[in-house]
């Protein structure tokens, strides 16, 4: 009858049942924007949690920052530059 030749390590012996306690994820929708998220976590799409906005998205940041950039444009613009005739 064949016997091991060494001990199995508890490491070894172990790591067999290390995958049993891993359990699969459950996805919910974002009620604002039908997106898939995890649940109890904010929507990185629109920024709401539980019907409320908590967090300012990458989208609207980029969308205020081209507006301040108008802005600023369009002041520069309509300062005319001083001329130095009268010297």
């Amino acid at each position: 009858m064949p016997v091991p030749k060494r001990k199995r390590s508890r490491a070894r012996r172990d790591s067999r049942f290390a995958n049993k306690g891993i359990k699969t994820k459950s996805f919910g929708s974002c009620k604002n924007c039908e997106a898939p998220i995890l649940s109890h976590q904010v929507c990185k799409e629109c920024g709401h949690y539980k019907g409320k906005k908590v967090l300012v998205t990458k989208s609207e940041r980029a969308l205020k920052r081209n507006e301040a950039k108008q802005a600023q444009q369009a002041r520069a613009n309509t300062q005319e530059p001083v001329s130095q005739e009268a010297a």
